[in-house]
């Protein structure tokens, strides 16, 4: 698939959905791409398809599905923006079959994220929110009964990335010893220390906490088994992916007083719109704070993910830098001078590299940069050429090289 040689950035089509901050909006514009249509909602089904129909670039957020099908609908389409953190709405590996990236923002919400997860830790602790549902009942609970200091606590982390480690640092500010557990080996920060395994977390810990992604190894990896070996009177927090708690599991612990209380802002089946209703069995448990997914919500975080996402997917489209990228090989490129510069995505087979150069050598260019990366099934070929080979035949050169057997799209920046 080819993006039209003489298309300048003014008549690429950007569409955002889901409310997108105006600052990526702002700095499209900046870069002189105005051809964006912006959705304040989520969109499917033939509204999507109608809406994607002559896209190239494309924003959402967690509540847009980007299925095998959307993506073959819109035959333009050369990147994918997730911005957010999480890429499971997107069929990352067809986007990968097709040739095109997707870009997410792994870091810009971090702080967001661990302050409501300290947030909800000193709200368990002090037993806040039974408090509050009995104040709401006109019942004044002035007692220090089930109320707790943060401060000489033990706070469990199942996940020490970006988002569990700035839990562990906000935590230990506050006095609190902090224990981590996680399948990588990572360097502690402060006076953290690793467990050397998820038990012994549940164990020795006054709360625990969840940042880890989904996959095989930690959908249902709190399960009923693993509920009954949390200390005595402790508390659950999950802000990471639905799946990874068992929510039946947990309300019956709850029920059965085997833990105080949780915090939970994710969940197994979440509303796809404002209007959907929202259900789950923790419902009316006054020791259960449940928050709509919003970890990573605040007005910081959405422009910083705004600005990161967007800035991926400019020099994705300006120069062919890939890097960020999930599903599509890495190449951080820097600008091209006084050089054409020819993009050639392919399937990772032998001979593909050959194949270019054999072309290139029969046009007599003279190649002043080269680079190759491959990622499973992608390969990613991008050439520099001088730029005194002649604009008019570039055409030609491209049409050579988008017939070289397994190729997945070529694109000529000038």
């Amino acid at each position: 698939m080819n993006i039209p040689l003489s298309l300048s950035k003014e008549k690429i089509k950007i569409v955002l959905l889901e409310g997108i901050h105006p600052q990526a909006i702002k700095m499209f514009a900046e870069n002189c791409y105005k051809n964006i249509d912006v959705f304040k909602t989520a969109l499917s089904g033939v509204e999507l398809t109608k809406a994607l129909q002559n896209a190239h670039m494309v924003g959402i957020r967690s509540g847009t599905k980007i299925s095998a099908e959307v993506i073959k609908q819109a035959e333009k389409l050369i990147a994918i923006g997730c911005f957010c953190i999480g890429t499971d709405q997107v069929d990352m590996e067809y986007a990968a079959s097709c040739g095109i990236p997707v870009f997410n923002a792994p870091h810009s919400n971090t702080r967001s994220v661990a302050e409501l997860v300290l947030g909800t830790t000193i709200m368990l602790f002090r037993n806040i929110f039974p408090k509050n549902f009995a104040a709401h009942r006109k019942e004044w609970q002035k007692t220090a009964l089930g109320s707790h200091e943060a401060r000489g606590k033990t706070i469990g982390i199942v996940g020490y990335g970006h988002i569990g480690s700035q839990v562990s640092i906000l935590a230990e500010a506050l006095g609190m010893r902090v224990l981590y557990y996680d399948i990588k080996t990572r360097l502690p920060l402060g006076n953290a220390a690793p467990v050397s395994n998820f038990e012994e977390l549940l164990r020795r810990s006054d709360i625990i906490t969840f940042h880890v992604p989904e996959d095989e190894s930690t959908i249902n990896m709190m399960n009923a088994e693993m509920i009954s070996k949390m200390k005595e009177n402790s508390y659950l927090i999950n802000a990471s992916r639905g799946k990874v708690v068992v929510i039946d599991a947990l309300a019956e612990a709850l029920r059965n007083k085997k833990i105080c209380g949780a915090a939970i802002d994710v969940f197994p089946r979440e509303p796809g719109a404002h209007d959907e209703e929202f259900e789950s069995p923790l419902i009316g448990m006054e020791n259960v704070i449940l928050t709509p997914h919003i970890g990573g919500s605040t007005l910081e975080a959405q422009e910083n993910i705004g600005l990161e996402v967007a800035n991926k997917l400019i020099l994705f489209s300006d120069r062919g830098t890939s890097e960020g990228a999930l599903n599509f090989p890495e190449v951080n490129l820097r600008p091209t001078e006084n050089a054409h510069r020819i993009l050639h995505i392919h399937e990772n087979r032998p001979g593909q590299l050959h194949a270019i150069n054999q072309i290139v050598a029969q046009y007599n260019i003279n190649v002043v940069g080269q680079y190759l990366e491959t990622k499973k099934q992608i390969g990613y070929v991008v050439l520099d050429i001088d730029k005194t080979f002649p604009r008019k035949q570039l055409k030609l050169l491209r049409e050579e090289l988008s017939k070289i057997s397994g190729t997945m799209r070529t694109r000529i920046l000038y």
